[in-house]
């Protein structure tokens, strides 16, 4: 059996990138975390620890991190099922979540679950669920319908994206149509190589794909700013723009030609009894945001 103290010394050198550091949230001495791990190392017969400025972990000991990351949210369901005091502290989550719904609707979430600290992997909707795959979070907003194997979906409805700019630019590069030519010669703002936003609406509106060139800004707000200053256009959250829009610092290049990006929360089934509170106030915060 694997000393459940050793785990969960590892998770925390891990989560915290040091062994001074996680000696401190333990409550120990940096020399009692080394022999943890010297110890877990010793009984498993590999490295667990790459030591460096921050440590990471062996592929070996990033499973034994996640495990010890499962084991510590089914005893919180176990607590909350018998109704048990709770122990000191808080447990770990990690949750894969777009960078818009982090910036609008997602954080409220969060805010009911006094058991949970929460450790959030920022990554693009059509990319998320691939933590999900390698285990790596114990659950995540995405973009895919079908259920990553292991885990249990629910639909969030759908995020709403306006294309915006700033007034001057939207009349110097679209005031003749949104043609593949427009569409080629005008900047665009693009989160990152991951964002295919800009790209999906343009192929819409152009009725063919068309190669885009322009500024990659990965800030949400950021990205706004950047509009506003007439840098380029770009797809954002309704909830954020439509303010902007409604004082003129921005115009929506095509009112009636949204995009409408549906969105799925994927929990891992072993985890998910104790973290269906969280589940319950994700789909509810998310009603209020998105479009069904």
């Amino acid at each position: 059996m694997l000393d459940r103290t050793h785990l969960a010394t590892l998770a925390a050198v891990l989560d915290c990138g040091s062994f001074d550091r996680a000696a401190d949230l333990l409550g120990v001495t940096p020399p009692a975390v080394s022999q943890r791990i010297k110890a877990l190392e010793d009984q498993v017969g590999t490295p667990l620890v790459l030591r460096g400025s921050p440590c990471t972990g062996t592929e070996t000991g990033m499973r034994l991190a996640r495990h010890a990351a499962d084991i510590a949210l089914l005893e919180l369901g176990l607590v909350q099922d018998i109704d048990a005091q709770p122990g000191v502290g808080r447990t770990n989550v990690r949750i894969a979540v777009n960078a818009d719904s982090l910036a609008t609707w997602f954080l409220p979430a969060l805010t009911g679950s006094p058991d949970l600290s929460f450790d959030l992997l920022v990554d693009d909707q059509d990319y998320s669920a691939d933590w999900l795959t390698r285990a790596e979070v114990a659950a995540a907003v995405t973009s895919l319908a079908k259920p990553v194997t292991g885990c249990d979906c629910h639909p969030l409805g759908s995020l709403r994206y306006r294309a915006i700019a700033a007034p001057d630019f939207a009349a110097r590069h679209f005031g003749a149509g949104f043609t593949a030519g427009a569409f080629e010669a005008a900047p665009a703002i693009i989160f990152n190589r991951k964002d295919g936003l800009q790209d999906r609406w343009a192929a819409k509106m152009a009725g063919r794909r068309v190669t885009l060139r322009g500024h990659h800004v990965p800030s949400t707000h950021g990205f706004v700013d950047a509009a506003r200053l007439g840098m380029g256009w770009g797809m954002n959250p309704a909830a954020l723009v439509d303010p902007l829009i409604a004082a003129g610092d921005l115009v929506d290049l095509a009112p009636d030609q949204p995009l409408d990006i549906a969105l799925f929360w994927q929990v891992r089934r072993v985890t998910s009894a104790p973290l269906a509170p969280l589940t319950r106030a994700v789909r509810r915060a998310a009603a209020l945001a998105c479009v069904i």
